[in-house]
């Protein structure tokens, strides 16, 4: 019973994550400041830029916003067109090589 009882908690965690995704073009303030890292200026910072075509169009045009803070923020459920930063990262390095 522990071990149903176990994975039941494994299952609700793992739905309870999905639900955490924030996109970034079409989050509100609150959303953005509840994604751990975002704080009131870079929130305005990210919803003045919007919208951005791919992670990298972000890290461009949103001062402040470097590649480690994008990993973190990516890492906590901040996705943009659906993607997290090592996809889009890996998908832009494949375009312009």
């Amino acid at each position: 019973m522990k071990r149903r009882t176990a994975l039941m908690a494994l299952g609700l965690t793992a739905s309870a994550r999905a639900q955490e995704l924030v996109e970034l073009n079409t989050a509100s303030r609150a959303q953005l400041e509840s994604v751990p890292g975002i704080g009131p200026q870079l929130a305005e910072r990210l919803l003045a830029a919007r919208p951005f075509a791919d992670w990298a169009d972000a890290l461009r045009r949103v001062k402040g916003l470097g590649r480690a803070s994008a990993q973190r923020l990516s890492a906590q459920g901040l996705r943009v067109n659906g993607q997290p930063l090592a996809v889009a990262s890996s998908s832009a390095a494949s375009e312009a090589g």
